[in-house]
Formats: structure tokens, C-alpha cells, sequence
């Protein structure tokens, strides 16, 4: 027996010679899981498919449909598209291919080169990906030193990896080859490009747009809907970030590195100061009296409606900000989700009688006592906190389900002025390795819930999964309905929340459910050098999360 092995996987155990690979023992298990398995498990460690089994373990196999499946799933899906590219613009032409952001239900894409980007171009490069997942090519990974990793991409011409790794503290790095293309890819891989089935390309705005599957639905591959207001806020972003030399982790590594952080935080401040008027400005203009703030968890939604206060009243308006949150029914009552857990993010957890009853009261010019939300208790408390407001104000009301009329089914439509806020990361790793919007917001959320809320971290991240689910159905759908839009990510935050979230990260021990997160955004982390939060304003959307504001957060 001592060159073979026993595999327990789905509650059968069966024998296999030492040495094979996960990928071959995947294949006697594909009819037990619902999607298409692309990782492992041995016991309870992470691992690609590549990998080679040594020894008697259990395994559990991890498909698409699940989060780090699908997120290994897009990643392979972008390598492969990166070297379609290469292979269709790259004889004789200089060209780069840069992964921008999420778009619709896939990644919008920029390509810098002197071929024009037409309907026949992004037709020969999808033709070249169907040959490529045909060929059903190997995907190698192989460990090599920093030092040489940074020569490896500097001769590719790939320099914005060639500056990541210049600030890499492991001696270490993982690369992969497809053909005779080599890539850094934040993460995890399919073992061959045979395993992207479901893709498409399109045309959109000076890009194109890499549509993929959706979480929910991972066999199937969803319509093109792009959301072009959303689109228009995420380039202007970007073009931000262009406008202040930082549009890459290495980049942002190299102001601190040279001391000029002082002045990006002032400029990047500025900038959201400068949009905050123009919505304040178009506010004024259109005379509202209702003004319904909503974007996903930490977001900034509160500091947002201080802020936005403030700039109405330099316009000659009084503003009276209210957080739907305060709403909140006692969390003993809280509806629960299809998984038995408290779903917060529904509109179900709201009073939202009561929340009509105060609005349109305090519109009428009635005093109204007004509740406050404990979240160490969880309990909603009335302290004597009267509002009565004059003809003239208006409500400046903030809450994930803003947008959603059903929330202000009492007040007049013509009343209303929507406006949809998120952190929306500019911010890349590198040219093909994005920071997803979602983790810039888990980590504030660890750092808030934290230092606020009494949460641990541990509780946060086991959360994640259904907040976000709650985005899904309440605030994503209503998003284009906004009349207008803010991005309130500020581009040199992570290197600011870094030391926040780190010591609560740590603290996730192995064996813990959420350990894998915990660990993967712990390296994601490293990328960054770090710095000290003491120059950021005390009005800063940043410091509803690591404290110290000037507003009541």
C-alpha cells in the first residue's frame, strides 16, 4: 500500500495512487456537486487542482458557485482574455490591456495600443479565447524570488507589476504561465484554460467590456446591461486618478515613498469636496425638499449627509440629516433570511410606518420625537430628541433603501431627489489584477463594526455573505434610478486601513470558518505600505470608519 493512497471525498472513500493529481480525482466526483469544480480542499487547506496528493485525506471539492470558486473563475477567465489579446494585437504592436473595473456582470477593460478597438478587433480576440479554452491549455505556476520576478515583468514591458513587486516584503513570488505568456494573478487558478466556458466580449464606450458569470447563476452567462450612470462615476474615478499619477498600488507606494502623501490626501479631498457641491448646487436648483441618500454597507452614507448638509446650507438651505438606521425595529424581531440568520439588509427590518409617519409629520412642521438605534443592544430608544422643521428645510434622509420608493411611500414623488453612493475602488493591484469594491468595503466595515458596533471581526466577515446578498435585491436593482451619483472612496485609504484591520484579522485563528478570508485579505493588505491617519481631515468620509470625525458617526 505504500504507493497508494485513500481519498474520503462526499462520504466515500476510494484508492488512488500516490502522487495523482486533485484534477484527476475531481473527475470521479463531478456528479456530487451542482457546478463545475475548480479548487480543493485537503483537509480544510486550500488548494489548486494542479496539485499532486501524497497522502491519505479527506477532500472537499469547491465549484464556481462558490465564492472563492467564482472569484478563481474570473481571474483565469482574465489571464485567458490577456493573452487572446496578446496573441491578436501583439505581433508587431505595442499594446496594453488594462483591467478597469466591474461592469454589468463582468470587467471593463481598456486597451492602449495603436490598433484601433472596433466590433472586428474584439471579434478576433473573442475567436482567439474559443481556440485557446478549445486547446484546453495548461496553466503552470511556478515559485520564484522577487528579484527576479521584477526582472521577469520588466522585460515583458509589464511595469506596473514590475513596481508592485519593488515594495514586496516575501522573498517569494507566484507566477503563471499560459503559452509563453507569464502573469502575476492575485489568487488562486484553474488548472487549464479548458475550464472558462462561459464568456463574451463587447463593445462599450472607448473600451470593451469581458462578461462572465454571475455568482447566482455560474452556468450561465447573463445579457449585457451595462449601468451607465454607474459607468460614467467609475471613469471619472479613474480619469482622477490619472489626473494625481496614481492608478496602481505601486504607484500610491511610490508617494509615500517619496513623501507627498500630505498633498494627495488635500487633492483627493478637494476632489470630493468639488462633487459634493455640484450635487448640492443641483439640489438647489431643482428645490426638493426631500433629499434620499442609499448605497451599499459602508459606503459613507452618513458623513456623505453631514457633508452634503453643509454644502446646502452654503447654498441658503437648511438641511435636517436623518439616518434611516435609527429605524431599525429591535434586532430580536429582525426578519430572517433563507438561511436562518438575521437579514438586516432587508426593508423588513425596518419600522417603516413609523419612519413615514415622522417624514411626513415633520414635512407638515410637527415636532416629532426621533429614535435612536443601539447597536451595542440592539434596541431602538426614544431620549427626548425632538426635530420640528420649518417650511423652507429639507430632509436630507440616508439609508441603503434610499432609493427604493417603498421606503418614502407616503412623500410626493416630485418631492424627492435621489442620490446613489458607494466606495467605488479605483485603485488596481496591477493592469490585470483589480481591488474589487466589495473588499474595500469589508475592510472598512471590519474597522468600524469593531470600533463602533461591538462587532468582532470574526462576526463581520460571517456576515459578508448575507449583506451582500441584501445589496443585491435592495439597492443594486434601484442604483440607475439615482438622480445623482458619488464615489466615496478616497485612493490612499487602504494604506490608511491597513493598520486598522490588520490586529483584527489576526486575530481569526486556523480551524475558524472565516480563517480563508481573513488570510487572503491579510495579503491582499501587504501590497500596501502603510501610513498614519493623522493628516486626514476630521470631515473626511474616512473617519466614519477609524474615528476621530467631526460629525456625529
Amino acid at each position: 500500500m505504500g504507493d497508494k493512497i485513500e481519498v474520503t471525498c462526499c462520504g466515500r472513500t476510494r484508492t488512488y495512487p500516490k502522487g495523482i493529481t486533485l484534477e484527476s480525482i475531481s473527475k470521479d466526483f463531478m456528479g456530487d456537486y451542482p457546478h463545475d469544480i475548480i479548487l480543493a480542499k485537503t483537509d480544510n487547506k486550500l488548494r489548486e487542482l494542479f496539485k499532486h496528493v501524497n497522502h491519505s485525506c479527506e477532500i472537499e471539492f469547491v465549484t464556481v458557485g462558490e465564492k472563492v470558486g467564482h472569484q478563481t473563475y474570473t481571474r483565469t477567465a482574465t489571464m485567458l482574455m490577456a493573452k487572446a489579446v496578446a496573441d491578436v494585437v501583439g505581433k508587431g504592436h505595442e499594446h496594453k490591456v488594462i483591467v478597469q473595473y466591474s461592469m454589468g456582470k463582468g470587467y471593463y477593460c481598456e486597451l492602449k495600443s495603436d490598433v484601433p478597438l472596433n466590433e472586428a478587433l474584439i471579434g478576433r480576440i473573442k475567436a482567439r479565447m474559443d481556440v485557446l479554452v478549445a486547446k484546453d491549455l495548461p496553466i503552470r505556476k511556478r515559485t520564484i524570488n522577487t528579484d527576479e520576478a521584477i526582472q521577469v515583468f520588466a522585460d515583458a514591458h509589464m511595469y506596473d507589476k514590475e513596481n508592485l513587486f519593488k515594495y514586496r516584503r516575501s522573498s517569494k513570488v507566484n507566477i503563471y504561465a499560459l503559452d509563453d505568456m507569464e502573469d502575476y494573478n492575485y489568487g488562486y487558478m484553474a488548472p487549464s484554460t479548458g475550464y472558462i466556458r462561459h464568456y463574451e466580449l463587447y463593445l462599450y464606450d472607448e473600451g470593451f467590456v469581458l462578461q462572465m458569470p454571475d455568482l447566482a447563476s455560474p452556468d450561465t452567462l447573463s445579457a449585457f446591461a451595462p449601468s451607465h450612470k454607474l459607468f460614467n462615476v467609475l471613469k471619472q474615478s479613474v480619469r482622477w486618478g490619472e489626473m494625481l499619477d496614481v492608478s496602481t498600488v505601486g504607484d500610491l507606494n511610490d508617494v509615500i515613498t517619496h513623501g507627498r502623501m500630505n498633498d494627495l490626501i488635500l487633492v483627493q479631498e478637494a476632489l470630493q469636496e468639488k462633487n459634493l457641491a455640484e450635487i448640492a448646487e443641483q439640489i438647489s436648483g431643482l428645490k426638493k425638499r426631500v433629499v434620499l441618500i442609499a448605497g451599499p454597507s459602508s459606503s459613507g452614507k452618513t458623513t456623505f449627509s453631514h457633508r452634503l448638509s453643509i454644502q446646502l446650507r452654503a447654498h441658503g438651505m437648511k438641511p435636517h440629516p436623518i439616518p434611516v438606521d435609527d429605524y431599525f425595529i429591535d434586532r430580536s424581531k429582525t426578519p430572517l433570511d433563507e438561511h436562518g440568520k438575521p437579514n438586516f439588509e432587508c426593508l423588513g427590518a425596518l419600522d417603516v410606518d413609523l419612519f413615514n409617519e415622522h417624514m411626513s409629520a415633520l414635512l407638515r412642521g410637527e415636532r416629532v420625537e426621533m429614535p435612536t438605534f443601539n447597536f451595542i443592544t440592539g434596541k431602538r430608544e426614544f431620549k427626548g430628541n425632538y426635530k420640528q422643521i420649518g417650511r423652507e428645510d429639507i430632509l436630507v434622509i440616508e439609508g441603503i433603501h434610499g432609493l427604493n420608493d417603498a421606503l418614502t411611500y407616503s412623500l410626493h414623488k416630485d418631492s424627492k431627489f435621489k442620490i446613489y453612493i458607494s466606495a467605488l475602488t479605483q485603485l488596481n493591484v496591477d493592469e490585470h489584477n483589480r481591488i474589487p469594491t466589495t473588499d474595500g468595503r469589508l475592510i472598512r466595515r471590519i474597522v468600524r463594526d469593531a470600533a463602533k458596533r461591538g462587532a468582532s471581526c470574526t462576526r463581520t466577515i460571517a456576515m459578508w455573505d448575507s449583506v451582500r446578498r441584501g445589496e443585491e435585491e435592495n439597492i443594486f436593482p434601484f442604483q440607475e434610478e439615482a438622480d445623482a451619483m458619488f464615489n466615496s472612496t478616497l485612493i490612499y485609504e487602504l494604506a490608511v486601513l491597513k493598520q486598522y484591520a490588520e490586529p483584527q484579522l489576526f486575530s481569526i485563528k486556523k480551524g475558524q470558518p472565516e480563517y480563508d478570508e481573513a488570510k487572503r485579505l491579510l495579503k491582499f493588505l501587504d501590497y500596501f505600505l502603510g501610513i498614519s491617519s493623522e493628516n486626514i481631515p476630521k470631515n473626511s468620509i474616512l473617519r466614519e470608519f477609524i474615528g476621530n470625525s467631526c460629525f456625529q458617526v
